[in-house]
């Protein structure tokens, strides 16, 4: 009998881990869709535009202090299991140097506050927005992933999702209130990730080990590559709103920042939440069976790809109505840039477990590459098409780097696959 290429505990796993993600993103981005309208009504689009260029600045710092270590960490993690001593040293490791990092970040955020203009002015906006930097560095998502009990990042999201949603609606009142938006979801933040490294010591009866220097060196080895691609891939997205805020204002920006924000739902809900469930099982599988791991990979993309050849032409069609509920107004500027963002969206559903893939077999080198290639084209393109076509070009520029990616991966992940049905070595 011919084995099967998932069994039946691989599916319970990932399918439990799936469910407790897809609750974390449920809250992570239907709560914000049901309170943008009124966000956007009592605040003003100008107020939005800002908020949203200061998340946009505070989205680098939160890069760096990730480092990458939401894949390189959790892979290793997944494979280390249930050593208890490896687990202490390694999460005692990749925390030490996210703390020191986030440190680092502050006092870059600091020097732009004092001596860039654009920043001073608003200093207090950016200063009350760096609180979900410390919150994120705090949150050992990585750890949760690895050790695949995804259930407890649901928990405590779903949790502080619903107290920011409220806090929305109880405290913001008027334009003056905005200020309030950012301070409400630094406070959450933080005291999350104080949560999630209670509940991580207590459950998982860790022990922090003090690192020494060498430690610390090996760790940020580690997650180089990664770190350099993951900043690459938001090197071409989370500067498309930045830069739309540099090059134009607030109103502006606060209409591209609505499209991008609606688009992301789609493109990550729920496809999100099943990579990081996937991606862990897949690296198991992948240090005992490369051939198997590889089937598996092209059976969840070919699937995935197929979800959006029919979803993506039914949200063109319904864009308006989407802008509509979800704004509260139907400018049309957000549908147009709406509809183009959704052409971007199909390229990454369709690449989304292939480029996963280059990390399963450890080829971070490779997914490095790609993603610096993208940001070499794809930055300089942002600010070009933005400067002829406004928020229009924001949009362009990122269908044309998506499709870029698609075809660059697809033509490595195709030949390294060959490789691995040869039985060489990945």
């Amino acid at each position: 009998m011919r084995r099967k290429i998932v069994t039946h505990k691989e599916r319970k796993i990932v399918l439990g881990n799936f469910l407790s993600l897809t609750g974390l993103q449920t809250i992570s981005y239907i709560l914000p869709m049901i309170i943008l309208p009124y966000l956007v009504r009592v605040i003003g689009i100008e107020k939005f535009g800002l908020l949203a260029f200061a998340q946009a600045l505070v989205q680098y710092f939160m890069i760096l202090t990730d480092y990458g270590f939401s894949l390189s960490a959790t892979r290793t993690m997944a494979l280390i299991g249930e050593h208890k001593q490896k687990t202490s040293v390694l999460f005692s490791s990749v925390m030490t140097v996210k703390l020191i990092l986030s440190g680092l970040s502050f006092v870059v955020l600091c020097a732009l506050l004092y001596f860039v203009p654009r920043f001073r002015q608003d200093w207090i906006v950016y200063l009350l927005s760096f609180g979900t930097v410390i919150g994120s560095t705090l949150f050992p998502v990585w750890f949760f992933q690895g050790k695949e009990k995804m259930n407890y990042i649901a928990v405590v999201n779903v949790v502080s999702g619903i107290l920011y949603a409220v806090s929305i609606f109880v405290f913001i009142g008027g334009p003056e209130d905005y200020l309030i938006v950012p301070a409400m979801g630094s406070l959450l933040s933080i005291v999350s990730g104080l949560l999630g490294l209670f509940i991580a010591f207590k459950k998982f009866r860790l022990e922090f080990i003090v690192q020494k220097y060498t430690d610390i060196k090996r760790e940020l080895k580690t997650g180089w590559d990664i770190f350099v691609s993951i900043l690459a891939v938001n090197a071409y997205t989370a500067t498309r709103v930045f830069a739309v805020g540099l090059l134009t204002n607030n109103v502006i920006t606060g209409y591209y920042s609505l499209a991008a924000q609606i688009a992301n739902v789609i493109q990550t809900f729920p496809m999100d939440s099943f990579t990081r469930a996937v991606y862990p099982r897949i690296s198991h599988v992948f240090s005992k069976n490369k051939q198997r791991a590889l089937a598996i990979m092209y059976r969840i993309q070919d699937g995935i790809t197929l979800g959006f050849v029919v979803s993506l032409p039914i949200a063109y069609i319904i864009s308006p109505w989407i802008i509509q509920i979800a704004c509260g107004a139907p400018y049309k500027e957000v549908v147009f840039t709406l509809r183009l963002l959704l052409v971007a969206i199909f390229f990454v559903g369709a690449n989304n477990f292939k480029v996963q893939f280059l990390l399963v077999c450890g080829k971070q080198d490779l997914y490095a590459r790609i993603h610096v290639t993208a940001a070499l084209v794809g930055v300089p393109l942002i600010f070009l098409l933005i400067h002829h076509f406004s928020y229009a070009g924001a949009a362009l520029s990122t269908v044309i780097t998506e499709a870029g990616v698609f075809i660059l991966t697809s033509l490595i992940v195709e030949h390294l696959g060959k490789n691995i049905l040869k039985k060489n070595t990945c």
